[in-house]
């Protein structure tokens, strides 16, 4: 008996040309093939296929095999054909085998029927009614203020405009930021977000970000420090800038604004850079939990959506990278994510 016998879901390890060589009892079951026909065929035998009806695993690797630097295969939902010629849908995920220098060997694939995630996972309904919650706030603002100027706009000081049209430049911010949570959790869920990569400079992305969040939290007392002649990382820009936005103000919001630190450090295949903060810090019963969907502490009771960290965590995974967190109680919070170095030369090379 395999090890992978011992497992709920169904495993299937493929090879560095993606054939079968070793499925367990789940797998067998799952695709209502016997485990001595399964063994020694290409994948493309259960024709996999995207949400979008793309084949998949058949001509290539996902994208992120090319990067030496990534472990797992993201998690997405896919449809196979079993042995009766039923197509039914998964949930699937996997981890790479890689070799000296990061050669790819093969990957470990776990399957899970969607149907069986259902109720663990939040519905797209839930998603939008709470995104739906956040975007009350801010557009009853946008239109309260705009009302206002267009009605009294020559009863208003200057400096009385002055404000009402920053509160609104703020909450549309704010209402872009929501929907591209939003779009994002569902290009996420796919495997559809596509990243406009570029060289960025993520010192000077860093003290932007850090500038434009001290405009919301004007006591934002946070030092930025990165190494001499940090290099540059082949990223999408935006979306580390998501990330890092997610990072900082979240520190702001429910830690504390003062005596934060944005410090980049750096290694032979990684760029990483981590946002310190000073205050209460995470019990070890929240750690596991941070990076789930609608994940809120409840000694905070915080607004948000409860999506900021789940996101963040998948955008940097989609660069190839790990976004996590280390804390002790009462002494404060490290979210680091990391950045492969070599990433305009794996995909370009």
């Amino acid at each position: 008996m395999s090890s992978y016998d011992l497992l709920p879901d169904a495993v299937l390890r493929l090879d560095a040309e993606r054939r079968i060589v070793e499925v367990n009892q789940a797998a067998v079951t799952l695709t209502g093939y016997p485990r001595e026909l399964l063994v020694g065929q290409w994948c493309s035998l259960l024709e996999p296929r995207s949400k979008g009806g793309h084949p998949l695993l058949v001509d290539d690797w996902h994208p992120s095999a090319s990067l030496r630097s990534v472990a797992t295969l993201p998690e997405q939902e896919v449809t196979v054909v079993r042995g009766d010629g039923e197509r039914v849908r998964v949930n699937a995920a996997g981890r790479y085998q890689r070799g000296e220098g990061g050669r790819l060997e093969g990957v470990v694939l776990s399957l899970r029927l969607a149907e069986a995630r259902r109720h663990q996972s939040a519905t797209g309904i839930e998603i939008v009614s709470t995104v739906s919650h956040e975007l009350r706030s801010p557009l009853t603002s946008v239109k309260g203020y705009t009302s206002l100027l267009l009605n009294r706009w020559d009863r208003l000081r200057d400096d009385q405009k002055r404000m009402m049209l920053e509160q609104v430049n703020h909450d549309a911010d704010r209402v872009t930021r929501l929907i591209t949570e939003l779009l994002d959790i569902s290009r996420l869920e796919s495997g559809r977000l596509v990243l406009r990569r570029q060289m960025v400079d993520l010192p000077e992305l860093s003290r932007t970000v850090v500038e434009k969040v001290r405009m919301e939290y004007p006591d934002l007392d946070c030092v930025v420090d990165f190494p001499a002649a940090f290099p540059t990382v082949y990223a999408d820009a935006d979306k580390v800038v998501q990330v890092l936005t997610n990072l900082v103000e979240n520190a702001c919001k429910y830690a504390s604004p003062i005596g934060m630190r944005v410090e980049g450090e750096m290694s032979e295949a990684v760029a990483s850079v981590a946002v310190v903060d000073r205050g209460e810090g995470f019990p070890e019963r929240d750690l596991a939990r941070v990076f789930t969907k609608f994940f809120r502490r409840a000694e905070t009771k915080p607004n948000g959506t409860g999506l900021g960290l789940w996101i963040s965590r998948g955008l940097v995974e989609a660069h190839g990278g790990q976004l996590d967190v280390t804390s002790m109680p009462g002494e404060g919070s490290t979210f680091r994510f990391t950045l492969p170095l070599f990433a305009f030369e794996e995909l370009h090379g």
